[in-house]
């Protein structure tokens, strides 16, 4: 395999995915250039196959940077590169390029050096040969799953590459989670009989072997502690927050998470129904039958402020567009002039919210729990909102100041509130004051709960581990820092 760099004035340039193949005949120079079966579109990147004869013809982009796909060689044993450049379309400018021979499971990289240069339409590069790396992978890599995989993840992740060896010792630690996390918690994430296999010195072999670890919710809390070997931890939860119990937090590991893809659609179904919920007063019907007691409100054309426009988020604005609701949001980091996503009328960041809330008629609470969310939602930010609005957390509790919520419900101040979450929830019951109050819908954390699996973890995780292995970028890595 050849593994090749970014071609491009600068540096940094963001990898993507594409699975085109082509074949080595030359594009006419009258040709509309597009990805085709000849043509790979170097402002893609990903991995392609080159069939003898070995040449591929390569596209740059107008702004003069290509990415050189990963390529799989043929039967030869030499592999030329073309590149060119076409600045619109139906143009295609001749390219020179120097043969590179290149021995099956060697690496190259090509880049703009100062024999390179970019005249009258052409683009003219230099081969720059390296030594193989982790392409070329030596000896095995040890992956520990520690919590319980089907066969069909495990065959997943197994076919990622043959380098992998993976080792399942999902329930292994049961044992240990039960002595070490409050009863609570193991009562609600572990089978009433589960105690665990091996030994102690047994389990400190399997951490001790392993250089990257497939994880659930709850973990071994000195797992870095165990493990000198891990390079990366993921975390199948999307919930950055649920590891700061543990050593893993702030260490030097690579830790990444599902985040974006833990069943965002039932979250956001979850969401909908709780604000439908209250909006049609069906929290009346456990009173006295009289019609005069329900006071539905229509959801049309009323607004639905989604804090966190992530995965659940997005999908909640969505389904709330799709009723008819104009959708506003909020990022913590919203990019300069990016589109609003699907169904928002307006995407703005932290400063916006007070703005946002005094306008809402529904509250979506999709953040991540950070320090900067601790308590986001405040005694403030409560009289804020509009009186008789409605709340609705699938988040982290912790991002809604309980006692101003009890506050602001002994008020009168809001329609109903929808808990799937709250302070504390992974080591005791909800607070009885809101778990008895009719206007507070609470559940046990099961809004991504479903029917139908649409958790995407496996699939992000084999995505990374293919990136892991070739040391390209990986998505979802916790920036300790930022708290996500």
């Amino acid at each position: 395999m050849i593994r090749s760099g970014a071609i491009c004035g600068g540096a940094g340039q963001r990898h993507a995915r594409f699975r085109d193949r082509f074949a080595p005949e030359r594009p006419r120079a009258d040709q509309t250039l597009r990805r085709s079966s000849h043509v790979a579109d170097g402002t893609r990147g990903g991995p392609v196959r080159a069939d003898q004869p070995d040449h591929l013809w390569l596209r740059c982009g107008a702004h003069k940077q290509a990415q050189v796909p990963t390529i799989v060689l043929g039967q030869s044993n030499e592999l030329v590169l073309h590149f060119f450049e076409s600045s619109s379309p139906g143009t295609a400018g001749g390219a020179r390029q120097q043969n590179q021979p290149v021995l099956p499971g060697a690496t190259i990289a090509v880049r703009i050096d100062a024999r390179s240069s970019l005249k009258d339409g052409r683009v003219v590069l230099h081969c720059v040969p390296r030594q193989p790396d982790r392409d070329v992978r030596m000896q095995n890599l040890d992956l520990l799953l520690i919590q319980r995989t089907n066969a069909a993840d495990r065959a997943r992740i197994e076919a990622v590459d043959p380098a992998i060896s993976v080792t399942d010792a999902g329930g292994w630690f049961d044992g240990e989670i039960r002595d070490t996390w409050p009863a609570y918690t193991a009562r609600r994430y572990l089978a009433p009989n589960a105690t665990g296999q091996g030994t102690r010195a047994e389990r400190d072999a399997l951490l001790g072997q392993a250089e990257v670890i497939l994880g659930g919710w709850p973990f071994p809390l000195d797992l870095r502690a165990r493990s000198p070997k891990l390079r990366w931890f993921h975390q199948r939860p999307a919930g950055a927050s649920n590891l700061r119990l543990g050593d893993l937090w702030g260490s030097d590991v690579i830790v990444t998470t599902s985040r974006g893809l833990a069943n965002p659609l039932p979250m956001a179904e979850y969401a909908i129904a709780g604000i439908l919920h209250f909006a049609k007063a069906l929290d009346r019907a456990g009173g006295a039958f009289d019609h005069r007691a329900y006071r539905p409100i229509l959801l049309e054309g009323k607004t639905l402020c989604v804090i966190g426009a992530g995965g659940i988020g997005r999908e909640v604005g969505r389904l709330g567009a799709a009723l008819g609701m104009h959708v506003v949001g909020t990022r913590l980091r919203p990019v300069p002039g990016e589109t609003p996503p699907a169904g928002f009328r307006e995407l703005g960041g932290t400063g916006d919210l007070d703005r946002f809330l005094g306008a809402s008629d529904f509250v979506a609470v999709c953040c991540q729990w950070t320090p900067e969310t601790d308590r986001l939602i405040n005694a403030e930010r409560l009289a804020a909102m509009k009186r008789g609005a409605i709340l609705v957390n699938v988040a982290r509790g912790e991002i809604v100041d309980e006692a101003a919520l009890a506050d602001a419900l002994a008020r009168d101040h809001l329609r109903g509130v929808v808990l799937d979450v709250y302070v504390g929830e992974f080591q005791h019951p909800p607070p009885a004051a809101l778990h008895r109050d009719p206007r507070v819908l609470i559940t046990p954390h099961i809004s991504g709960a479903s029917d139908v699996n649409q958790h995407g973890g496996i699939e992000l995780f084999c995505d990374n581990l293919h990136a892991y292995l070739r040391d390209r970028p990986m998505r979802n890595v916790i920036d300790w820092q930022r708290g996500y």
